[in-house]
């Protein structure tokens, strides 16, 4: 799919309002409009070393306009190889009919000089609303036009254009567009062409390794331009946090600040968070109020009622798509999507006396949300800064499972929020602290005090917590007890092969946030000979493999020397212990001891042995989100030492002997 439509279909239909009049349940078919600049077929790239299928054109001009935002596109593709022929099947084109008109200009084989034509005017054009992600409760009612590619051969050129134009009434005339370097290889030539109005302020923003666009003007309009042949795309560099990755990256925006977008969504969230006369959420805030006491437990029970009693469902066809449904809506058809979530949450903490707001985020995009041009496009969640008690707590009722009140919640990891506000807000960090306690702790204990020729009983026990624990708890409330405990025998034993597993039970406490896991079997202690010493040792299994990866080495490249993210937050402890033979007199132990802060991570393992038990404990607790470059060498050398250090037990030499 083109960089653009998946654009179209990703980032932007999850929060797009409905304009009937420009609705297009099918494409229409002709050239293009007279602002295009149609390129000739450029020379295609070099075939030695290049992919089965080649880049030969990625043409994409944009004209925003108060009667709509063209988006024109053109791409043209060579296969080089047999191997390229597979991915053609078909060519498709995706649009929003609510707020959307496709026009497809071309889809031909251009072979031997001698031009195929495929689209002879849509005949054989199947529109389809394929909904791909009904699966996760989502519908978008966004149309597809395909067409299937029939004989084509190696060496052929496929050639497709397309304009898409787009009218959305709540962004009221503003425009954005996003372009980016993304193909295999070399293009034999690459361009963008960005049109608006001279007297239309609209700001840029080119990413590393993207090149340096042109600026001109001309007839009225102003033009930034990059047009370039024989360029390949920048890989983004390995590890790197978010903002680092976007390389090859081009943002224009006529949004002047955050702000803006900010005022431009709050009425739509404070008129539908206005409740009817008589509305039964009235009705159940003042249940609510009745058995709770504190702000505080009101609002976690208000959170709890919209998670419990409201399910998931996005709606994005017509006015879905921005505008939320009513909270009295959302709460009599009992589901939502996170507009009418959020609204419905915002409903009941007004009539609980709670100081909330709409919040905008992006899942999985937030990282450098402050170094991107102001737009709309960059969110695609909502939910609720709530204050309570001088604490803000980010509430998302798309959540489920919560029941260890409002301080269990963490802050989420989406970087920055906007909140909604009828003057405007700029973005707000949300900044997320390490953790405090392990969110795993996963403890081995082996019983070998029958001799080092048994098999030694087996205890595994995994406690869980945060949202790992509630992930669980859903797991087990949904599925059959047989299939969850099949799931989990499998993960087990992928992981502790050498145990034979024997029994697998589970339990959970809400209360305190943990889900606790326990296998028990029967281990193969393995007690290997050490002939120089004349002893058994039992070295613990994955023992020299370390607590932490070491950090790979960058190819050249841009943001080369960009900070190394980590898994953030993190806190695991791992123990292993072995109760040894005749309480342990003889045996003697080597592991690690030490505290260190290695790569961002604090580090501590510590190895006893008292009363007959040897006791291995690592736990690892990651302190930032990301560490600088310049520091992975030096912690690369720390974490191969670590991983040097062996953890074993070692027997006195009359132990596993027979008797006599």
């Amino acid at each position: 799919m083109p960089f653009r439509s998946l654009l179209a279909a990703v980032a932007l239909a999850p929060l797009v309002c409905a304009l009937p009049a420009a609705a297009a349940d099918k494409p229409n078919y002709g050239a293009p409009a007279p602002w295009v600049q149609v390129a000739e077929v450029p020379p295609a790239p070099a075939e030695d070393g290049a992919a089965a299928v080649q880049v030969v054109l990625d043409d994409n001009q944009t004209r925003f306009s108060p009667q709509g935002d063209a988006y024109y596109n053109r791409r043209i593709y060579k296969v080089a190889r047999t191997e390229g022929l597979a991915g053609f099947q078909s060519r498709s084109v995706t649009w929003d009919p609510s707020i959307e008109e496709v026009r497809w200009h071309a889809l031909r084989i251009i072979r031997g000089g001698k031009t195929i034509d495929l689209l002879d005017g849509g005949r054989n054009v199947l529109v389809l609303r394929r909904e791909q992600n009904l699966e996760r409760s989502m519908l978008d009612g966004r149309l597809t036009a395909t067409r299937q590619i029939e004989g084509l051969q190696v060496g052929d050129l496929v050639d497709m254009a397309w304009t898409t134009v787009r009218r959305d009434p709540i962004v009221q005339g503003r425009s954005f567009d996003f372009e980016k370097l993304a193909y295999p290889g070399l293009a034999g030539r690459y361009r963008i062409r960005v049109s608006w109005p001279q007297n239309q302020p609209v700001k840029w923003r080119a990413s590393e390794g993207f090149g340096e666009p042109t600026v001109t003007t001309k007839d009225g309009w102003t033009v930034l331009e990059r047009d370039a042949t024989m360029v390949a795309a920048p890989k983004p560099p390995l590890g790197a946090p978010l903002r680092f990755q976007r390389v090859g990256e081009l943002e224009t925006s006529s949004y002047q600040t955050w702000g803006e977008v900010s005022q431009l969504m709050w009425p739509l969230f404070d008129k539908a968070q206005a409740l009817k006369p008589g509305s039964d959420v009235k009705a159940q805030a003042a249940a609510i109020a009745a058995a709770n006491k504190s702000q505080k437990e009101r609002a976690f029970a208000a959170l709890k009622l919209v998670e419990d009693q409201t399910r998931y469902l996005f709606l994005g066809m017509g006015e879905g798509g921005y505008v939320p449904a009513a909270a009295d809506e959302t709460w009599e058809r009992r589901f939502g999507d996170c507009k009418g979530k959020t609204v419905l949450l915002l409903a009941l903490l007004k009539e609980l006396g709670v100081q909330a707001e709409p919040a905008l985020v992006s899942l999985g995009g937030g990282d450098g949300m402050n170094e991107r041009l102001p737009s709309l496009s960059a969110f695609n969640h909502v939910l609720v800064r709530a204050t309570v008690d001088g604490k803000v707590y980010w509430l998302d009722g798309t959540r489920s499972g919560d029941r260890s009140g409002l301080d269990a919640l963490r802050p989420p990891s989406w970087r920055w929020a906007l909140p909604l506000r009828q003057d405007g807000a700029e973005l707000e960090r949300v900044d997320e602290p390490p953790l405090d306690e392990p969110q795993m702790i996963a403890i081995a204990r082996l019983d070998a005090s029958k001799g080092l020729d048994s098999a030694a009983p087996a205890r595994i026990e995994v406690q869980v917590r945060g949202d790992a624990a509630t992930a669980l708890r859903q797991m087990a409330a949904r599925a059959p007890r047989a299939d969850l405990e099949r799931t989990l025998r499998q993960a087990f034993s992928s992981q502790f092969s050498w145990i034979d597993l024997e029994g697998l039970s589970w339990d959970s406490d809400p209360d305190t946030d943990v889900f606790r896991l326990v296998m028990t079997g029967k281990a193969e202690v393995d007690w290997r000979d050490n002939p120089d010493l004349g002893v058994k040792e039992f070295r613990l299994p994955g023992s020299g493999a370390g607590v932490a990866k070491v950090f790979p080495r960058r190819e050249p490249g841009p943001n080369r020397d960009a900070p190394y993210g980590l898994a953030y937050p993190l806190y695991n402890r791992s123990i292993t212990e072995v109760v040894l033979p005749d309480g342990g007199r003889g045996f003697t132990i080597r592991g690690p001891n030490s505290a260190q802060t290695v790569g961002g991570h604090e580090i501590k393992q510590v190895s006893t042995l008292a009363g007959g038990v040897a006791r291995f404990e690592a736990d690892v607790r990651s302190i930032a989100p990301e560490i600088p470059a310049s520091e992975i060498d030096a912690a690369n050398r720390a974490l191969r030492a670590m991983a040097a250090q062996e953890s074993f037990v070692r027997a006195p030499k009359a132990a596993g002997k027979p008797a006599g």
